[in-house]
């Protein structure tokens, strides 16, 4: 039992320093930031919107340049967590953005990618570990022993990730959808994050693979104390047919990132095994001297985007 707590605790000082909430109650609002402050596009804000399944918080929308409300080209829609991180530097916890906005827009303009835009729903705060950790095995996650460890490590006695997803796929996809001009097929509508990201990034592939065609696992934590190993343990059976999904995966060799290799080629054989073809529906690449940071996800966002995205 000590060894769990203590592995616990660990890795929440990896996942819970990721969090940057503003606490800030401005209501039900949406904002758009002039196009100069971001990318060329707009950036839409969603103040604290509300959910009956997790706690109410900020979902911004990138709307690319050109963005075009009336054309008949229906937009794909990228899904991606740590939403204070994706866009701004001022909201993001280091102080440096990934720069989708811009990254998106030179490759739309370039003939990159399809027409897309991007939500990014910010995490959950002090909940963001318990959001993002896949909840599977749910028969181990759900032990007196797991939950008593979590409660003392986390404040929370459960893992959320299964409600974090009803949110997205029952609540604001449907939203989405509704609002902008988008294709709501599972072809056209894509999820991605980094570290805890990665992990909720293909947990929502395999637990919805009517919904999400691909996802984009970034600098993927594995390493989670017990808990990793044993969501590991069921990609076999619960990873989506490779007829009609694609998956990404990346990691670097600094920091947390050199921990991900073994883990990573561990996954790397799950795929083979379950009929993915590397380069077609199926990547993973090694970036050499990238750490565990925005600032090299912003260096190579457009490597996950153009394969995600086409």
């Amino acid at each position: 039992m000590r060894l769990v707590k203590n592995l616990l605790l660990l890795v929440l000082l990896v996942t819970v320093s990721c969090w940057n909430g503003s606490g800030k109650k401005e209501g039900y609002l949406a904002k758009v930031y002039e196009p100069a402050a971001l990318g060329e596009g707009e950036l839409v804000r969603y103040e604290n919107f509300t959910s009956v399944y997790i706690g109410s918080r900020n979902v911004e929308v990138y709307l690319p340049v050109g963005y075009d409300a009336n054309s008949n080209e229906k937009y794909k829609v990228l899904y991606m967590h740590d939403g204070q991180n994706v866009f701004s530097p001022k909201t993001s916890y280091t102080g440096i953005d990934w720069g989708v906005d811009e990254t998106l827009d030179s490759l739309i303009r370039r003939g990159a990618v399809n027409k897309t835009i991007v939500v990014a729903p910010w995490n959950g705060q002090a909940k963001r570990f318990s959001e993002y950790m896949p909840k599977a095995p749910a028969a181990f996650t759900e032990s007196d022993e797991i939950r008593k460890a979590l409660k003392e490590n986390t404040g929370f006695d459960t893992l959320y990730s299964d409600e974090y997803l009803k949110f997205l796929v029952e609540e604001l996809k449907p939203f989405i959808d509704k609002t902008y001009n988008v294709s709501p097929a599972r072809e056209d509508t894509i999820i991605m994050g980094s570290s805890m990201g990665g992990l909720i990034s293909l947990y929502a592939i395999c637990s919805y693979p009517e919904v999400f065609g691909a996802a984009g696992c970034v600098s993927t934590h594995w390493p989670v104390p017990i808990l990793g190993e044993l969501y590991i343990g069921t990609l076999p059976e619960s990873l989506p047919s490779p007829d009609h999904h694609k998956i990404y995966f990346d990691f670097g060799t600094e920091g947390f990132d050199a921990q991900y290799e073994p883990f990573q080629t561990q996954v790397d054989t799950m795929m083979i095994n379950k009929g993915y073809i590397k380069g077609e529906n199926w990547k993973t690449l090694k970036f050499e001297g990238a750490g565990h940071n925005e600032r090299s996800w912003n260096d190579r966002v457009h490597i996950p985007l153009e394969f995600l995205l086409n």
